[in-house]
């Protein structure tokens, strides 16, 4: 039986936008053993997918570190591919312990470099399907995971999502979240539940729209990564700054606005819907300089 390695380690928007790769590969090789290698936070919900058989931690060692590192070594041995749909600094260098004789990617000396010019001028999107392209593998549609769209809590009603978290270390990317309170307001005023969700990291900001708005419901930090899949699956739209949930409901097929500062090129990281014009976006160098006014011209009526 042929095994495969498959290297995919965050962080939510990377790993979600990957899903397209992972399908295809397993597509491609529906009689092989597929192991993941990936970062904790994305263990339990890599175990749920169809498409891998075994799932492995990797704990990103660092070089001061002999033990994580053979552990390492030997989560990366044994295998007849490998494909890193990582391709970051550390992924790359990944290809050094592995004694695989076919590995896909941006390693040096590897069998099935990702050698396009243009790979970093690419959408992540089309960046991992010409990727796969390269090592002989045909990219297969995007479609919504069946496995996904019954999980979550249900929602009576109307509703729409609300994402007002962002990366901590790059508050640029956060709209107000005064702002979203008002979006919350305009929202439960057409007769739409407003649903708020993140991590546990985003309690506080869930916790200030629902102040603002006591028609909300607050999901930050209460629900798992499959769950909060099914929950952006049935909204009517998902409005948040560019961060992984976006990239989570995008996948899911749910009308998507996505606000983006200068911080981010959504050339290259816009979530993108599976059916067409499904997902926008509004762009402004600064993010505090964003009424709410213009997000609520395009909510649902």
């Amino acid at each position: 039986m042929t095994r495969i390695l498959v290297i995919k380690l965050g962080a939510l928007g990377d790993f979600v936008q990957a899903f397209g790769a992972f399908a295809s590969i397993r597509a491609a090789n529906p009689h092989a053993s597929i192991t993941l290698l990936t970062t904790a936070p994305f263990v339990a919900f890599a175990q749920e997918t169809p498409w891998f058989d075994n799932v492995v931690t990797d704990e990103r060692p660092s070089l001061r570190n002999p033990l994580g590192l053979l552990r390492l070594s030997r989560n990366l041995r044994g295998f007849d591919q490998v494909f890193d749909l990582q391709t970051s600094g550390r992924s790359k260098s990944y290809f050094k312990l592995s004694d695989a004789g076919s590995w896909c990617g941006i390693s040096k000396g590897c069998s099935h470099p990702h050698a396009n010019p243009s790979r970093n001028d690419m959408h992540t999107l089309a960046r991992l399907d010409d990727q796969l392209r390269s090592a002989g593998i045909t990219p297969i549609a995007r479609e919504v995971p069946a496995w996904l769209k019954t999980r979550g809590p249900h929602i009576n009603g109307r509703y729409a999502v609300l994402v007002p978290g962002a990366a901590p270390h790059r508050p640029r990317k956060r709209w107000p979240v005064s702002r979203f309170a008002d979006i919350a307001s305009a929202l439960a005023d057409r007769g739409i539940t407003p649903v708020i969700v993140g991590g546990d990291t985003d309690i506080p900001l869930g916790q200030d729209i629902h102040a603002a708005c006591r028609g909300s419901i607050d999901l930050t930090g209460k629900t798992s990564l499959p769950d909060l899949a099914g929950v952006l699956g049935h909204a009517e739209i998902v409005i948040g700054n560019d961060t992984g949930p976006m990239h989570l409901a995008a996948a899911m097929d749910t009308p998507c606005l996505t606000l983006f500062s200068g911080d981010s090129d959504p050339r290259l990281t816009a979530p993108l819907t599976i059916s067409p014009q499904k997902t926008n976006s509004l762009i402004v160098a600064d993010l505090a300089l964003l009424p709410a006014s213009r997000v609520e011209a395009l909510l649902p009526a």
